[in-house]
């Protein structure tokens, strides 16, 4: 039912829309193919056609969405697209594949406070970077950026709990089995807490409280203790 106030009327959602690919724009497509097959990203497309017409189709690991880049696909400046932003669960580990496949990439950084103006490049929380994770590994908190040959910015950020509302709670899903290991090594050390607290004896049930703990924090919702 529409929710009527003084200013505006809006309508509960009726149509699933899913975003499918992000356009992004380079300067030779053989360069980006190899960058971004170098990633590790599942190539999913490579058509050439007539005018000098060739698209390109790659999908990171996990991510229901894709890239498309190629000749003839967009008027956007190579180099021009800012701001991307891949989610992983461990910026470290994810960081640390970068730099193992020689890509150039940023130290771990956090938000210097709510600062928007200044030297670095603009992100989400502002433009100061202090370097390192954020102190407490609050999610959404702590990123790295890198470029490809372009100029093309990416970033990630680490996510592992979602705020309330951008997860359905009654879904708990995951993309990839890298990242269900890490939920299920964060549940553990949270599991352990929890015997400590309960005088060290052994928890015949902590597969319930595990699946308990995971979906909670899917979810946005309070942890178990």
């Amino acid at each position: 039912m529409p929710v009527t106030n003084a200013n505006k009327t809006t309508r509960a959602p009726t149509i699933d829309m899913k975003l499918e690919v992000v356009v992004i724009p380079v300067s030779d497509v053989d360069r980006a193919k190899e960058f971004y097959a170098n990633l590790g990203w599942r190539l999913d497309a490579d058509f050439a056609g007539p005018d000098d017409y060739r698209v390109i189709q790659f999908t990171p690991p996990g991510s229901p969405s894709s890239v498309i880049f190629g000749k003839n696909v967009t008027a956007a400046a190579p180099g021009s697209a800012q701001g991307l932003y891949l989610v992983v669960s461990d910026i470290e580990a994810a960081r640390n594949d970068l730099r193992d496949r020689g890509v150039e990439v940023s130290e771990v950084f956090h938000a210097g406070g709510d600062v928007h103006t200044g030297p670095d490049e603009p992100y989400l929380f502002g433009r100061r970077r202090i370097g390192g994770a954020e102190p407490a590994h609050r999610s959404y908190r702590s990123y790295v950026s890198f470029h490809d040959p372009d100029g093309n910015g990416w970033l990630f950020q680490e996510v592992t709990t979602r705020l309330p509302g951008r997860v359905e709670a009654a879904d708990t899903t995951f993309t990839s089995s890298t990242e269900l290991a890490s939920a299920l090594r964060r549940a553990s050390a949270a599991h352990g807490e929890h015997e400590k607290r309960n005088g060290g004896q052994y928890d015949a049930n902590w597969p319930d409280w595990y699946a308990d703990y995971i979906a909670r924090e899917q979810a946005g919702q309070p942890l178990p203790v």
